[in-house]
């Protein structure tokens, strides 16, 4: 979990995700790539539930894990990213404008992510610093929460596969 304090860091993930968000986003709304939606419906979830498991069950951090983190971020976004091209797609329409308007996609999507983070970390410092919860307890309790909602989520998506 992270404070206040570790904004940059913080930064760096969201944008580490909105990049791979990005690259995939283009790359399926171009028609590059063709993925499985069902499967990408499912998958998103499953990033959610590896992210939770991870917050659970970790104790310490360091600089090696932070690394690792930023390359999960990317990879996270790949997978996202791939779930919101058909949306994208019915927005553009025939536009020919494609680039500026991913652009402008992406750039609102960035914006909105550090908001939302923002005010959870806003959130955390006033139950850490304030209420004076212990943050290894804040952790356990939104990263079990977070699991829980996203197994529940991958269980029904599984079911709704379609494996051609």
């Amino acid at each position: 979990m992270y404070l206040l304090a570790d904004w940059r860091k913080v930064l760096i993930l969201v944008t580490a995700f909105t990049i791979g968000h990005s690259v995939t986003l283009a790359l399926s709304v171009l028609n590059v790539i063709h993925i499985n939606s069902s499967l990408i419906e499912f998958l998103i979830p499953v990033t959610i539930v590896f992210t939770s498991l991870v917050n659970i069950l970790k104790t310490q951090r360091s600089s090696a894990t932070m690394k690792l983190n930023y390359v999960l971020a990317m990879f996270f976004g790949l997978i996202h990213g791939m779930g919101f091209s058909n949306y994208l797609k019915s927005l553009l329409g025939t536009s020919t404008n494609i680039v500026g308007q991913l652009f402008a996609f992406n750039l609102g999507l960035e914006f909105g992510q550090v908001l939302i983070v923002l005010a959870a970390l806003f959130i955390s410092f006033v139950c850490i610093n304030f209420m004076k919860v212990k943050r290894r307890d804040w952790t356990l309790f939104l990263s079990s929460a977070i699991f829980g909602i996203a197994f529940i989520m991958c269980i029904e998506r599984f079911q709704l596969i379609k494996f051609r």
